[in-house]
């Protein structure tokens, strides 16, 4: 699905994220926003779903897209804000507000998110709730990250900067994987972690059932210790 305006210099925004399921690294959420008569080129340089892209396809597509944009806005919110929020009130609502965020720093007429709700018209609800200043026109779907090629562009901004996050991270952790709870390295890394320091990396997400698994048999292990010692 492609947005549509009579105005070739109505300005079209697209709003996607990256690293909503990881266990490792911030979630990153990127707008931008671009003239309807400029679409076309976004094709001809081969944007598309970031996860159909190489890691140096997006990479070289990061610096061309934002030569081309209008206007663009990235956000990173940390593990601590992730598990403060996931605890609280919810992932769906926490990246809504933050989609709010950046569609109200995008300059643009119409704005597409890719919805993480099952409902997109509640997602988009939630999104205007939020928004201060924007005027734009709202459109949320599934899969616009695939059926968008704003969102598509929006995409790879978001991938490519959770990428560097994720590289440096490895500075110093070479051994974290993917950052996906699916990666076996990534869980042995956090598991290693958790029983040698009793506790979660800073940079891992404590609201995640695998890491509150391990740290609760972390936390049994010293409360029955403790209590075997003080008899």
């Amino acid at each position: 699905m492609q947005p549509i305006a009579d105005d070739k210099r109505v300005l079209i925004g697209g709003v996607d994220e990256a690293g909503r399921g990881s266990i490792i690294g911030p979630l990153v959420i990127a707008g931008i926003s671009i003239k309807q008569d400029r679409i076309m080129d976004l094709h001809h340089v081969g944007v598309r779903d970031s996860k159909m892209l190489t890691a140096k396809a997006r990479t070289s597509l990061f610096a061309i897209v934002s030569e081309m944009v209008d206007s663009l806005c990235i956000y990173k919110i940390d593990c601590s804000v992730i598990d403060e929020n996931v605890f609280s009130k919810g992932l769906n609502k926490l990246e809504a507000e933050t989609m709010a965020y950046v569609i109200d720093n995008l300059k643009a007429d119409m704005v597409y998110v890719d919805s993480c709700d099952t409902d997109p018209g509640r997602y988009k609800h939630y999104i205007e709730s939020r928004l201060i200043t924007s005027k734009s026109k709202l459109y949320s779907m599934h899969h616009a990250d695939s059926l968008n090629i704003v969102v598509s562009a929006a995409s790879i901004i978001a991938k490519f900067v959770r990428d560097g996050e994720i590289q440096e991270i490895r500075k110093t952790h070479c051994n974290i994987g993917s950052g996906y709870p699916s990666d076996v390295k990534t869980m042995r890394f956090i598991r290693n972690w958790v029983s040698e320091y009793k506790c979660a990396p800073r940079f891992a997400r404590k609201s995640w059932r695998p890491l509150r698994d391990m740290l609760e048999e972390v936390s049994t292990y010293k409360i029955t210790q403790f209590n075997l010692d003080d008899r």
